[in-house]
């Protein structure tokens, strides 16, 4: 059942971002990658982040999740505002309070299932709940193979591990990038509902990082991101509702950079004239 956008504005908040700006390099080569984005994802809420290639999607999920540290604005996780966090207290943030999906799984080959899920507790110097490994592991369909190794499992199995991983600490959010753009259509059906389930059971936050308006469908919610800025969202989407929108997106980005190019190319001229006119004078 979808949530309704009263819902989602109800429910207490896992993750602010407020004027979060991410810029890259210096001077006249400084890349603006996010521009004073401000938004906030409630407890039990699922959202998909989009936008046309080089929106700011990756660099606004690693300055959410911690990964990455804004340029100026602030970011706030289950209540814990991130500025001023040392390095050591950002990696207990992180395998506390949250969870992250990868397209590419990040699994250790030489470790069992069981071993990958179970790994960021023991680094963390915590025991093992055994009780509650097995149970996500039953939970993502894994509980028969948790003395398998990557190599014997199907991409899909693997990104169960995966998400088994982030699930099994009861992470306040749990970060997604990409998480199906390796899979079949089916397999990465099965995924996203995985994904969807401890949103509902649980009363996690989930925020998927996606291009495929199929995968944005399952969310709550999908934000939409533009030249690293907030360009809209849709409440209870359906995959055409978010192409649609993908295109309009894409299309004005492009006029956006055929503008950028022609303007450069006129101020590139305009500067070779004057060159030239300089050129001229001093040759008098």
């Amino acid at each position: 059942m979808r949530r309704t956008q009263e819902t989602i504005e109800r429910s207490a908040d896992s993750v602010v971002l407020q004027d979060v700006r991410r810029v890259y390099g210096k001077g006249g080569g400084a890349v603006v990658a996010l521009d004073g984005v401000s938004i906030s994802f409630a407890r039990g809420t699922f959202t998909a982040v989009m936008g046309p290639s080089g929106s700011g999607k990756s660099t606004f999920l690693h300055c959410a999740a911690g990964l990455d540290r804004p340029t100026s604005g602030s970011v706030q996780i289950d209540g814990r505002p991130l500025a001023g966090l040392k390095e050591r207290q950002l990696t207990e943030l992180r395998r506390e309070r949250i969870g992250f999906v990868f397209q590419s799984f990040n699994l250790l080959p030489a470790l069992t299932v069981w071993q990958n899920v179970t790994l960021p507790q023991e680094l963390d110097g915590r025991r093992t709940n055994r009780a509650a490994v097995t149970e996500v592991l039953e939970r993502v369909g894994l509980g028969d193979r948790h003395k398998h190794r990557p190599g014997e499992l199907s991409g899909g199995q693997q990104q169960r591990v995966a998400i088994a991983r982030a699930l099994v600490a009861r992470p306040a959010v749990i970060f997604a990038d990409e998480p199906t753009g390796a899979l079949d259509t089916q397999t990465a059906a099965d995924v996203l509902e995985l994904l969807r389930e401890p949103v509902r059971s649980q009363g996690q936050t989930v925020v998927m990082v996606t291009h495929d308006p199929v995968a944005a469908s399952y969310a709550d919610q999908v934000v939409f991101l533009a030249d690293g800025r907030l360009a809209g969202n849709l409440i209870a989407p359906t995959a055409e509702q978010v192409a649609d929108r993908l295109t309009h997106l894409g299309a004005r980005a492009a006029r956006a950079r055929t503008a950028h190019a022609e303007t450069s190319s006129a101020s590139s001229s305009s500067s070779s004239a004057a060159a030239d006119d300089q050129r001229l004078v001093a040759g008098r």
